[in-house]
């Protein structure tokens, strides 16, 4: 059901001209209908031509400007009320600027109040409203004389709006529901209801749902939809959604209803604005603002990145005192509190701009233009180059479910052509600075790749499997020209700790006694030329096999005493090699005894080895 929103000054009869169209009143407050005068959001539903229609309603007076802005961003046409006995007034000037910057294109000019000012003054006024929007995108609205008391002009002002909902067409279905809520209340026995206008995708009954900006999740226990009992409710409909899992209290005007996962929020973003025409003076980066998006408001500071003031269009940081859910694309109004004025409004092209320096950010604004008016895939490739490195699911959310065209991607994470080529340099310096300072090692740790490189190493394994003169043995990384270091020094202090362990049998002295550097220890070890058996105690391969030889002389349930006597070593020996035979797979522990779980000289299937 798509949205009809009014706009236009205080007391022009935006409210009066929907209870004509729909036989419902949309004040809603008691002060409202005492004063006449429109406060908060008004609602309404009717059949208008060949369509059924939801109208919002909203305040015109300058002091509720607040409330206006958070029921105007989802309607998909507007109509725009101008009485005729006034003309256009300092507050329609402010709705044509709102409309204009939340780029609502489709729309109806109800010029109202005709039945009592005379034709003169109504033809002028009908002058005046087409001199105000030419050149603008109101410029093509049909201008329609009504009034809403007698009936005149209802029916030319039904067919304008049915023809231009009709050319609106149908809101799209991206998957990717959002409402932001405008109202919530409690419902004896029910609990908490919430309501808005949702946008991007449908919900459904039972639909677990995430309640931004703090993420808390929630399930829609059951939906209506104008008053309507109802299973699921698409895009362009208001909506009320009764919650469980949340307390009214928790839910307030700014909040906004999604999928868990699809969206995330920011604090500061990149916003291509446009000011409003005939500010009446310079839009700087002082002053204080509020950024109005959806149904919320939140302070800001501004830091204009194209120019000193605001030109048309305009790059801006936008950094804000909340969290809030956007993406890129989504629209916004910048307001000057000190004005009381909404001065610009635009469109978000980063929703996460990252900590640069302000060089760089302007660097990416005509990148990030060109991006944000192409498709999701576009944009996220665009956020990847100028990131550098970005998680394959904050480009989805940052985008609206795009991904990039081009980018190497591993274990969640992207890195862009550019970032890649240079991290793959980087990596060949790293490993080939390795290799000079440990010649004997065989390749460099994965980990302290990956902790040099400040990547994750899903990534590195990637960069490792692309590049050409790099080989991955496993968990460690060497270049394909790596022969290792060993050289005759090296084969000199293994010789002479061979004989230091073949000196007194099988009882050889501790590692660290043997005369071996650490790096010589470990490229033997390597090498297999020895073999740890704990962290103090190596033996010969030739001696290991003459320890498992003694294995076969023992009885079925050994103590360490009998092997210890069978090998001829002391305690200090005998334990740590049962250990490492029980690690090994040679015996098995029960108790105090030891079994044999395979033979010397035979494979796992009993046959002989040779």
């Amino acid at each position: 059901m798509p949205i009809v929103g009014t706009a236009g000054h205080v007391d022009h009869g935006k409210s009066t001209l929907v209870l004509r169209l729909t036989g419902r009143d949309p004040d809603r407050w008691p002060e409202e209908k005492a004063r006449g005068l429109t406060i908060d959001l008004g609602f309404a539903w009717a059949s208008v031509g060949s369509h059924s229609v939801g109208f919002v309603d909203v305040p015109g007076h300058e002091r509720f400007m607040k409330n206006m802005l958070a029921g105007v961003g989802a309607i998909d046409v507007a109509l725009f009320v101008v009485a005729a006995d006034e003309g256009w007034m300092p507050q329609t000037e402010e709705h044509h600027a709102v409309l204009e910057l939340l780029g609502i294109r489709r729309g109806v000019i109800a010029l109202t109040r005709v039945d009592i000012t005379d034709d003169d003054v109504v033809e002028l006024a009908e002058l005046e409203i087409a001199d105000r929007i030419a050149g603008t995108g109101m410029e093509p609205w049909p201008i329609v004389r009504v009034s809403a008391i007698t009936g005149r002009g209802i029916d030319d002002l039904v067919a304008a709006l049915d023809a231009e909902l009709s050319a609106a067409g149908e809101p799209d279905d991206a998957g990717r529901p959002k409402l932001w809520v405008d109202r919530s209340f409690v419902i004896p026995g029910a609990g908490t209801v919430v309501t808005g206008t949702l946008a991007g995708g449908a919900v459904a009954r039972g639909d677990e749902l995430a309640m931004w900006p703090r993420g808390t999740a929630v399930r829609v226990r059951s939906i209506q939809s104008h008053e309507e009992e109802v299973d699921s409710v698409g895009p362009g409909n208001r909506t009320a959604l009764n919650l469980a899992g949340v307390d009214r209290l928790d839910v307030e005007r700014g909040t906004m209803l999604a999928r868990p996962g699809q969206f995330r929020t920011t604090r500061a973003v990149i916003a291509d604005l446009r000011a409003v025409r005939g500010l009446g003076g310079e839009v700087g980066d002082r002053g204080a603002y509020h950024v109005h998006v959806g149904s919320g408001s939140w302070p800001a500071r501004r830091r204009l990145l194209t120019a000193e003031t605001l030109e048309n269009p305009g790059a801006a940081l936008l950094q804000l005192t909340g969290e809030v859910p956007l993406a890129v694309g989504d629209r916004l109004i910048l307001r000057e509190t000190g004005r009381r004025a909404v001065v610009a409004g635009g469109t978000v092209i980063d929703p996460h701009p990252g900590p640069v320096h302000m060089g760089a950010l302007r660097a990416a604004v005509p990148r990030l233009r060109a991006a944000a008016a192409d498709d999701a895939a576009a944009q996220a490739t665009t956020l990847l180059r100028i990131r550098g490195t970005a998680s394959m699911a904050e480009l989805a959310t940052d985008t609206g479910g795009g991904a990039p065209n081009e980018a190497l991607i591993a274990g969640g994470t992207a890195l862009s052509i550019e970032k890649a080529e240079d991290a793959a340099a980087r990596m060949a310096v790293a490993v080939a600075g390795f290799h000079a300072a440990n010649p004997l090692r065989a390749g460099m740790p994965k980990a302290a790749l990956a902790s040099q490189l400040g990547l994750p190493p899903a990534i590195v394994d990637a960069l490792v499997a692309s590049a050409a003169g790099l080989v991955d043995d496993g968990s460690t990384v060497r270049s394909t020209s790596f022969g290792g270091g060993w050289d005759d020094r090296h084969e000199a202090a293994l010789g002479d700790a061979a004989k230091a362990l073949r000196a007194d049998g099988l009882a050889v002295p501790r590692a660290r006694d043997l005369g071996m550097d650490e790096e010589t220890m470990h490229a033997a070890l390597r090498r297999e030329r020895l073999v740890r058996v704990a962290d103090d105690l190596v033996y010969l391969p030739e001696q290991i096999e003459e320890i498992r030889g003694h294995l076969e002389g023992l009885p079925d349930g050994f103590t360490v005493a009998e092997f210890r006597d069978a090998l001829g070593v002391s305690r200090r020996h005998a334990v740590p090699l049962l250990e490492w035979l029980d690690r090994t797979g040679w015996t098995s522990r029960q108790g105090d005894l030891r079994r044999l779980r395979r033979q010397p000289g035979r494979g796992s299937d009993g046959a002989r080895l040779r």
